[in-house]
């Protein structure tokens, strides 16, 4: 990002300054597709959200259809959107997914690939080939999921820097086609108006170029420190809250046996340690959290559910205290 700054001009100015600012940014495009595995096209939007709105609202196909478990983002992005509810397993419904569009006009499917608050794992793999037999398109929030996971086949996808250690403010929007979209002029090849954040660019790139597989070091002991909790929770009369699927080990979703999720954050807080009562950004409304309603968790335990997550910089000794002050705190 220094390199950035230090080079920093408008890059969709002509003058010499300009270019060598485009040349730079068009560069760190190239790195994110690299470091993605992406052979489509990228556009870099202010972040996640941005990115979502302008998938779901300027995609050529006239209908949107969204899962049940989606971040908020998406609901607004896409307000009058049909809904795709859960199968028995916490798994958007395939066939539900086939009846919405069974004998409609195309339409664009949004489904997360890894849940913001439970770290479940959909399976975007079973849901392409029914989005591709009715001709329409598949667009993927990888928010939680780029540079931890692989990438999932699909459409569109949606990343974002910070999620993956890389600066706030930039994200970036996954297309296999700009044909899939309508353009409304500006820059980013018209697709996207508001100057270029050059300098974050180059810090998403390094980010992204940073996340081997080595991306959480300590990540076996880690997964057993978590695993062992697991069964303590249990034990102790709280839930791991996933409806038995697939998780991401950088994301928990735990019920306490009695204590409120807002006085968890609060006694967390006061320990030292950051959790937060469902999605980050809507931790502080208090207000029921869409996802676990909709996995059909009892709304009582939904009250006691609060959302741990790992970062690129998360240590096993951070981890092993979680559980010693999760444990501390179930006992009494």
């Amino acid at each position: 990002m220094e390199e950035g700054f230090a080079l920093w001009a408008n890059p969709s100015s002509p003058h010499a300054e300009g270019r060598k600012a485009r040349a730079t940014l068009e560069d760190a495009r190239e790195r994110v597709k690299r470091a993605l595995g992406w052979e489509g096209e990228v556009i870099f939007t202010s972040g996640a959200s941005e990115a979502l709105q302008i998938g779901l609202q300027r995609s050529k196909p006239a209908r949107r259809i969204v899962s049940a478990i989606e971040h908020d983002a998406v609901f607004r992005g896409a307000p009058e959107a049909d809904v795709i509810g859960l199968g028995d397993a916490p798994l958007v419904d395939s066939t539900n997914l086939k009846r919405l569009l069974d004998g409609s006009s195309n339409a664009v499917v949004a489904i997360q690939h890894v849940n913001s608050e439970t770290g479940v794992i959909q399976p975007i793999f079973d849901y392409l080939p029914i989005t591709r037999q009715y001709g329409s398109l598949l667009l993927c929030d990888c928010s939680q999921s780029a540079g931890k996971h692989e990438l999932p086949d699909c459409d569109m996808a949606v990343v974002s820097a910070h999620k993956l250690g890389g600066p706030i403010g930039i994200g970036a929007l996954l297309v296999r086609d700009f044909a899939m979209l309508n353009p409304v002029g500006g820059h980013e090849r018209g697709y996207r108006q508001g100057t270029e954040n050059m300098p974050s660019a180059l810090g998403f790139a390094a980010a992204l170029e940073a996340c081997t597989s080595d991306y959480l070091p300590e990540s076996e002991k880690i997964s057993d420190l978590l695993c062992n909790l697991a069964d303590e929770v249990w034990d102790r009369g709280g839930a791991m809250v996933d409806g038995g699927g697939t998780t991401s080990m950088f994301i928990r979703a735990i019920a306490h046996p009695n204590m409120s999720a807002s006085a968890q954050v609060m006694r967390f807080d006061m320990a030292g340690i950051a959790v937060s009562q469902g999605s980050a950004c809507s931790s502080g409304t208090m207000k029921t959290s869409r996802v676990l309603e909709a996995m059909g968790v009892d709304r009582e335990i939904a009250k006691r559910t609060i959302r741990m997550s790992l970062g690129w910089s998360t240590s096993a000794k951070e981890v092993e205290r979680f559980c010693e002050v999760w444990l501390d705190l179930a006992k009494h």
